[in-house]
């Protein structure tokens, strides 16, 4: 994963099947990017990439060719990585979720990968330890169980008169059942009953009407690629249904989202900057630590704030690094 916007996915143009003979045959170096759930040519993470890309001297067309393979189905994920090692990219960039990190690793063992992770990668045995990965793999992980008790704590304390709370959960994501445990234990730790809510069929309407039926005070939606994705109904869901809502990046509130909290300064531009361009100029994924982020960010929308009749308490507002209108 602004935040990371640090679940954003990858940039890059896409590509037709031909483009990785072409570049090879004018030197010209191909990063493949591979990543479960859709595009999104316009997000600000897309643009970062691209962006990093042009600071080092590298523009996608000219001296750079990116070929992107992405797809819905996490079955097809081994093909499409088969599929970029076949055409020998020099880096593979992955995205969306560990099924890409590790059908990128199962393709190969001397293309060079690059993952953005919010999972431990120790758990998918993609590297070797942190400091030093070991082998072609390497990248970013987000410290996701770690910011369970966070969100949770903060929407408390900017609603403490909920108890029953809500969290909106992935049926069949990767980490589902990991995020689910995390925020059931941070409920049980701060005296809040968690109630969760399955989106099944991506029925995001079906999910947020069981939520109101069980009398929900607040909201805490999960951090999946997926909701990113749609981060754009989530929230209008959460205002037609006035459910005070906690999101796991401030694009959320961007768009008009009541409060989210998580890594900042931690997104696409790092990536190409701290891995991707050094692998293109020789550096081994190796030698290259997998980072964490270490700072985080507690952005809240005063317009939404407001129109739910909200009072920002000064224990949330003295922690509050960005104010959103």
């Amino acid at each position: 994963m602004k935040r990371r916007e640090f679940i954003t996915l990858l940039g890059g143009a896409v590509t037709s099947w031909p483009l990785p003979v072409r570049a090879q045959q004018t030197g010209m170096p191909v990063i493949g990017i591979l990543s479960l759930f859709r595009y999104e040519p316009n997000s600000p993470g897309a643009a970062d990439f691209r962006q990093a890309l042009a600071e080092a001297g590298y523009v996608p067309g000219q001296n750079i060719a990116i070929v992107d393979r992405r797809t819905n189905n996490p079955f097809s994920l081994p093909r499409l990585a088969a599929e970029l090692v076949d055409s020998k990219v020099n880096v593979i960039v992955t995205s969306g979720s560990s099924y890409a990190a590790v059908a990128a690793k199962d393709a190969t063992t001397t293309t060079p990968i690059v993952f953005q992770l919010d999972e431990d990668p120790l758990k998918y045995g993609l590297v070797t330890s942190l400091s030093r990965p070991g082998g072609n793999v390497t990248g970013v992980s987000s410290r996701t169980t770690e910011l369970a008790g966070k969100r949770l704590g903060f929407l408390i304390e900017l609603i403490p008169q909920a108890t029953t709370i809500a969290y909106l959960s992935l049926v069949g994501a990767p980490i589902s059942e990991q995020l689910k445990s995390d925020m059931l234990a941070a409920g049980r730790a701060l005296g809040r009953e968690i109630i969760v809510s399955e989106v099944r069929g991506f029925d995001l309407g079906a999910a947020f009407r069981t939520l109101v039926e069980q009398r929900a005070d607040a909201l805490i939606v999960g951090n999946f690629t997926a909701f990113f994705n749609n981060r754009h109904k989530i929230v209008e869901l959460a205002a037609r249904h006035k459910i005070a809502t906690m999101y796991p990046g401030r694009l959320y509130v961007a768009e008009g989202g009541l409060i989210s909290y998580g890594p900042t300064g931690f997104g696409n531009r790092q990536l190409v900057r701290d891995y991707v361009v050094p692998i293109l100029k020789g550096a081994k994924p190796a030698d290259l630590p997998v980072r964490q982020p270490t700072h985080f960010g507690l952005a809240i929308n005063l317009n939404t704030a407001n129109a739910l009749g909200l009072t920002i308490p000064r224990t949330v507002s003295v922690a509050v690094t960005e104010w959103i209108e």
